[in-house]
């Protein structure tokens, strides 16, 4: 089950520190380090593991036995803005963006697949096929074509 949070803004080293909490962990267990956590990542970072859950409840999975795989943060680009400095130059400043990638997995004991025995065939009889009558066949050039009419050419006034 995965989860994507986009432009978040943030730079990324900042939010890796949150990250690298919760990487590995249960679900419930992440949750929960979130919530007292005091870094501002936090919260978009629980809003995305919930969201990473809920989609695997969508798609039949238990939420109590999810623990998360990986959780990559990288850069989303960056807004750059000027800094007046002194004679006249600018210097730039850079606004960071981090998108985060959430991967969560099931630790539910994998249960063998269920073999399930083919029901025996049913012998049928063999059918009788029933003779065919011949079809008699058609003789080419029974029907006549008609010739194409010539064109006349149209009289020229003068």
């Amino acid at each position: 089950m995965k989860a994507e949070l986009t432009s978040h803004n943030q730079s990324p080293r900042k939010v890796r520190l949150v990250t690298d909490l919760v990487k590995g962990k249960r679900v419930s267990d992440a949750l929960a380090a979130l919530s007292f956590l005091p870094k501002r990542a936090s919260l978009p970072i629980a809003k995305l593991i919930q969201s990473a859950a809920a989609n695997a409840k969508n798609l039949g999975e238990d939420v109590d036995t999810l623990r998360i795989q990986n959780i990559m943060v990288d850069s989303a680009g960056m807004v750059v803005r000027m800094m007046p400095r002194a004679m006249g130059r600018g210097a730039p400043i850079r606004h960071r963006k981090s998108r985060v990638k959430v991967i969560l997995v099931s630790d539910a004991p994998k249960t063998a697949p269920v073999v399930v025995e083919a029901a025996p065939e049913i012998v049928r009889p063999a059918r009788i096929a029933a003779e065919k009558k011949p079809v008699a066949k058609k003789t080419p050039g029974t029907t006549a074509k008609k010739a194409p009419a010539k064109k006349v050419p149209a009289k020229v006034a003068a």
